[in-house]
């Protein structure tokens, strides 16, 4: 045998894809939706895009330059997606040294402080977005009416937050539907909300993109929409009077920014199919239960966060046999 086998250690597999190319595939995933939150909310989304962006670049380069002492990953994207999502998380009138702080939240605590890219437990971006959330409640839920009404510096309850208050003062849904947008203006952001939130169309646009460029898989985005309208329509055929239909649910809010860019973040998020899909499940079993019956309109922030933290016992329970092993 003139031929001897030679056994090298991993990786076997090679790809032209690096970090940096995902995350920018990634960020122009996004564009159409920074593009319509522009047209939507006029340059005020731009100018709270921008400073996000920047704030998060500076935050991290400083904190590894200066803290870390170690060389800054600023290039990479992962910075710059953070910026992005920060931006999509939060109204767009909300003062600037808000963002600020979000963006240091999001980078130091959630991000840095577990030792940067590949390490981090929870999205950093909602890191940043709940931290603001808990912090400043007030500003962060003073939505601004879109310019395509005509009025500017008038702030309104989104569809959830409509719903939910009118749940809780014991109004039916068959009222309250008056006050409530389209299908038609869910799905192209003729409604108040934060940047990310205002057209489902352009973020299932934006998540096809990635589907296509493989940079998300489908496990995740159908597991959380999917879990989350099955829950909702069976409580609207129990009670169509105290619960909204499905349809509201999937197209309002921040369910579809979540399930499409956020739970879907690869460092931490489960690494098989099957944990994605027991990942998503979870993520959606949350979100509707915070809706329906918690005191916030909204729950899939915390419902991602929650989840983020239950991804190391999922990728223990459904890892794959090692070669060889029993």
């Amino acid at each position: 045998m003139n031929k001897i086998l030679t056994v090298s250690p991993s990786p076997h597999v090679h790809s032209s894809d690096s970090t940096q190319k995902i995350m920018y595939r990634v960020v122009y995933a996004m564009l159409p939706a920074l593009v319509w939150s522009v047209f939507v909310f006029g340059l005020a989304a731009l100018w709270v895009t921008l400073l996000a962006v920047v704030s998060c670049l500076a935050f991290e380069y400083l904190i590894q330059k200066y803290l870390m002492k170690v060389k800054p990953s600023v290039t990479d994207g992962s910075a710059l997606i953070t910026g992005i999502l920060i931006a999509f998380n939060v109204p767009s009138n909300i003062p600037w040294w808000i963002i600020i702080i979000g963006s240091m939240a999001a980078i130091g605590i959630g991000k840095l402080s577990f030792g940067g890219i590949g390490t981090n437990i929870f999205n950093p971006a909602l890191v940043g977005r709940v931290f603001l959330l808990i912090s400043f409640p007030v500003q962060m839920t003073s939505w601004p009416v879109n310019n395509q009404s005509g009025i500017d510096g008038i702030t309104s309850a989104t569809p959830l937050g409509i719903i939910k208050e009118g749940v809780t003062n014991g109004i039916p849904i068959s009222e309250i539907s008056g006050n409530l947008p389209s299908t038609m203006d869910m799905l192209f952001g003729n409604i108040g909300g934060s940047l990310g939130e205002i057209s489902a169309l352009i973020l299932i646009i934006g998540g096809l993109y990635m589907l296509w460029k493989k940079v998300i898989t489908w496990h995740i985005p159908v597991s959380v929409i999917g879990t989350v309208a099955a829950i909702a329509a069976i409580f609207w055929l129990v009670d169509s009077e105290v619960f909204i239909n499905p349809v509201y649910h999937i197209l309002t809010g921040g369910l579809m920014l979540g399930a499409i860019f956020m739970a879907t973040d690869m460092v931490s998020s489960p690494m098989t199919p099957k944990g994605q899909i027991i990942y998503g499940v979870g993520i959606g079993l949350i979100t509707i239960s915070i809706r329906l019956f918690g005191a916030y309109p909204e729950g899939i922030s915390f419902a991602i966060l929650i989840m983020n933290a239950v991804t190391p016992l999922i990728n223990n329970y459904v890892k794959p046999k090692r070669f060889g092993g029993n």
